[in-house]
């Protein structure tokens, strides 16, 4: 028997030995038909799946936390105008601005956390750190546990979005229109209107995306209508941080650096909400009559001169004074304001440095401060609508860049109206 047994053992090592070999072949083969996949892909998409991470390990908490490659602040300076305009104080915001503006002289900034990693904060940090923190509203306290928390995954994407079409040039506006996923019929009155994507007077294309958050749990599932409306239009970022007014900071955020990756060759991008009417013929007129020294630099829209923080609690603006203790400097209303493509690099590397606030307004015009880069006002812009005895008069909006606010009937009546060959004015 023993000869047979011996047989069968390695008759059954063989048959092992050959699954084995089949296995590796059909593995490598399987590796070399993805890498043969992989290049076949477009650049821009070969580049958006390349990241190198690094791992460090706590002493304290054993846990392994993964940072992002270091950011990118080589060559940021700080202008002396922001310290002299934000005071150096006890509140806690302060204090992290002039601990950034420290590292920054010391080259010393700190690596940022992944976003799956983020918001796992020491909430006894922050209580240590801020001597009333449990009595400040949720919706801070949310925003203060995902402060440092940047680069969030991107849900739905537009790789393509400012790639030159056959007979078309480059992008020379990009408007970039902050909405809320269920904010469908808004969007497509915009569509429909004035954020029609399409080339204007002297082959000016304009292009067109909605920035969206993700709903809460509270909501309604509307991914599927998402996806279906993405497909359909190819206009909608979305990225996966909840949708709320204290995250439009990371939005414009994570929208600047979509920016830089995927529209490097725009000439103006337009931030503005989904609520608010843009005569578009009107704003690239204004637009092309910039000299180049000011349309690289250009700031635009509606300036607040004189505004600090809202004391009162139930204000949805409210920032508590352990928070932030100053003035805000001058700043254009969030409804609608035009920057200058060419600031975008300077503007994110900045971000990097100076920490979140939770008013995007109020802290694209910190970073611009920051830049040395002051507000401009112009009268076209009305982010506070115009007097009311003039919101039906269509000539008074033919004259004007933007408004704010109008519901999407208004829009489209508005637009329609002050395109009729009949209208004179």
């Amino acid at each position: 028997m023993r000869p047979f047994q011996s047989l069968i053992v390695m008759f059954l090592l063989t048959t092992l030995f050959l699954i084995f070999l089949t296995t590796l072949h059909l593995e490598k083969t399987h590796s070399h038909r993805l890498e043969q996949k992989d290049l076949r892909k477009p650049r821009i998409i070969q580049a958006a799946e390349k990241h190198t991470f690094n791992a460090t390990i706590s002493p304290l908490t054993k846990q392994v936390s993964f940072l992002s490659p270091k950011p990118d602040v080589v060559g940021v300076s700080v202008s002396s105008g922001l310290t002299q305009a934000i005071p150096q104080n006890k509140a806690y915001w302060n204090r992290l601005l002039y601990s950034a503006l420290g590292q920054l002289d010391k080259k010393e900034l700190e690596h940022h956390r992944l976003w799956s990693h983020c918001r796992e904060v020491n909430q006894e940090l922050l209580k240590t750190n801020i001597h009333d923190f449990t009595s400040y509203p949720s919706m801070i306290q949310d925003f203060l546990m995902a402060m440092n928390c940047k680069s969030p995954p991107l849900l739905v994407n537009q790789p393509y979005k400012c790639v030159r079409s056959e007979g078309g040039g480059q992008t020379f506006l990009l408007f970039a229109i902050k909405s809320r996923p269920g904010n469908f019929e808004q969007r497509q009155a915009v569509r429909e209107t004035w954020g029609r994507e399409e080339v204007f007077q002297s082959g000016l294309r304009v292009r067109t995306l909605f920035l969206l958050g993700s709903p809460s749990s509270d909501d309604p599932d509307l991914g599927a209508l998402l996806s279906f409306e993405s497909k359909t239009f190819k206009d909608i970022l979305q990225w996966d941080f909840n949708e709320s007014l204290l995250n439009l900071t990371l939005k414009m955020d994570a929208f600047l650096h979509w920016t830089l990756k995927n529209c490097p060759h725009v000439s103006f991008v337009f931030s503005g909400d989904d609520d608010v009417f843009v005569n578009t013929p009107a704003l690239l007129s204004y637009l092309q009559s910039l000299e180049p020294s000011k349309a690289a630099q250009l700031y635009v829209g509606q300036v607040i001169s004189t505004a600090g923080p809202l004391r009162d609690p139930k204000s949805k603006y409210y920032i508590p004074l352990s928070f932030y203790d100053g003035p805000y400097p001058p700043y254009i209303g969030g409804g609608g304001f035009v920057i200058s493509a060419s600031l975008m690099q300077q503007l994110y590397s900045i971000s990097r440095v100076i920490p979140f606030f939770p008013i995007d307004d109020v802290y694209i015009a910190i970073c611009l401060k920051g830049l040395g880069i002051s507000p401009e006002s112009h009268s076209g812009f009305q982010t506070f609508d115009i007097s009311e005895q003039d919101r039906q008069n269509l000539c008074v909006h033919k004259g004007l860049i933007l408004i704010h606010r109008r519901s999407p009937r208004e829009l489209k009546k508005l637009w329609r109206g002050i395109h009729s060959p009949l209208l004179t004015c």
